[in-house]
C-alpha cells in the first residue's frame, strides 16, 4: 500500500510531519474550499427541513449536493484527479435522537411541526475535512417564536459552542474547553451530554486521538493536550434538558466507518461485495448505508463486516 507521503506527493503537496501547515497555502486553500461546500450544503439541508419532509430524502439531497459542488472546484487538468467527497454523511437527528440519524428509505420518518432537528455533515477535498452542524426548529411559520425548553436548549447550546470556540487557542487545553462548556450549560439550566467527543482532524482522518470531552465524568477522562498552531478541531457540542445520558435506541444504525487495523476473511458474498464498495468509495471516512444503491444488500453485507 502506498503511504500518505506518497499520496501527498502525487497530489502536489509536501507531506507535513505535524499539523503546522499554516504557511502552506495549497493546504489552506483545500480546507477553505471544502468549508465553503460544507457551509452551502448545511444551508441547503436546513432549508429542506420543513413540516412533512422525509428525512431520508433530506439526507440524500444533502450528500448529493456535496458531491455535485465538489466537482465544480479544483477541476483543472492538474487538480481534477484529487480525491473528494462526503467526509461524514448528512444526518438529521430529531428531538431525543442524539445523532447520526441517516435512515434507510423504507425506515424513514417525516419532520413534524415543532421538531428540533440537529443537522450535521462533512466533506473533504484531497483528504482535508470540513465538518459543520446546526440545530433548527421545524415549523410551517418561519416567523414563529418559542420560549419553552426548546428555546432554552438551542440558545444554551449555541452559547456553549461560542464559548468553547473562543477557548480553543494557543496555550489552552482540551480540559479547559470541557470546563467552559459545563459552566455555560449551568447558566442556562441545561446539561452537556456525556459521551460526545470533539476530535482533532488530520488528512483522511476524522477521529484523531486528541479529543475534547463534551462532559467530563469521574469514570470517563481523556489525556490532556495543549492546542498548537495549525490544529484543526471538529467541535461537537451536545446539550440536553434531561439528564444528559444516552442509551441505545430502536433505530437501525446506518452510519459506519471502516477500522483499518481490523482484518477478517468475509464468508458471505454480499459482505464481500459490500466491503469492496466501501474500500472503493469510503476507504477511511464515515458513510451511510442509505447511500448504497442496493440497500438490501448493504443491510445484509454490513452485518458480517
Amino acid at each position: 500500500m502506498e503511504s500518505n507521503k506518497d499520496k501527498a506527493a502525487d497530489s502536489g503537496d509536501e507531506e507535513y510531519k505535524d499539523q503546522s501547515f499554516i504557511d502552506k497555502p495549497a493546504i489552506l486553500d483545500k480546507y477553505k474550499a471544502a468549508a465553503q461546500v460544507a457551509n452551502a450544503a448545511l444551508a441547503k439541508v436546513a432549508s429542506l427541513c420543513v413540516v412533512g419532509a422525509d428525512i431520508y430524502a433530506v439526507c440524500t439531497e444533502g450528500d448529493k449536493f456535496i458531491d455535485e459542488e465538489l466537482r465544480k472546484i479544483f477541476n483543472n487538468k492538474k487538480s481534477k484527479k484529487l480525491e473528494r467527497g462526503v467526509a461524514f454523511p448528512t444526518c438529521v437527528s430529531v428531538n431525543h435522537l442524539f445523532g447520526h440519524y441517516s435512515p434507510l428509505k423504507d425506515e424513514s420518518t417525516q419532520l413534524q411541526e415543532g421538531d428540533i432537528a440537529k443537522i450535521d455533515l462533512g466533506c473533504h477535498l484531497d483528504g482535508f475535512i470540513a465538518q459543520v452542524a446546526t440545530t433548527v426548529l421545524v415549523t410551517a411559520d418561519p416567523k414563529s417564536k418559542i420560549n419553552d425548553k426548546r428555546a432554552q436548549v438551542v440558545l444554551g447550546g449555541y452559547q456553549a459552542f461560542l464559548a468553547a470556540q473562543r477557548q480553543i487557542k494557543l496555550g489552552a487545553t482540551n480540559k479547559s474547553v470541557s470546563e467552559i462548556i459545563a459552566k455555560v450549560c449551568e447558566e442556562f439550566g441545561i446539561v452537556p451530554v456525556e459521551g460526545a467527543l470533539s476530535h482533532k482532524l488530520k488528512k483522511h482522518l476524522i477521529d484523531g486521538s486528541d479529543v475534547i470531552m463534551n462532559k467530563e465524568t469521574p469514570d470517563k477522562k481523556v489525556e490532556t493536550f495543549e492546542f498548537m498552531p495549525g490544529d484543526v478541531m471538529a467541535l461537537s457540542i451536545y446539550v440536553s434538558t434531561g439528564e444528559g445520558k444516552t442509551k441505545e435506541g430502536d433505530y437501525r444504525t446506518t452510519v459506519f466507518k471502516r477500522e483499518l487495523d481490523q482484518q477478517y476473511n468475509l464468508k458471505m458474498k454480499n459482505a464481500r461485495a459490500f466491503f469492496n464498495e466501501v474500500n472503493k468509495k469510503y476507504p477511511t471516512l464515515p458513510f451511510s448505508i442509505a447511500n448504497f444503491e442496493d440497500q438490501l444488500a448493504a443491510k445484509v453485507g454490513v452485518k458480517e463486516c
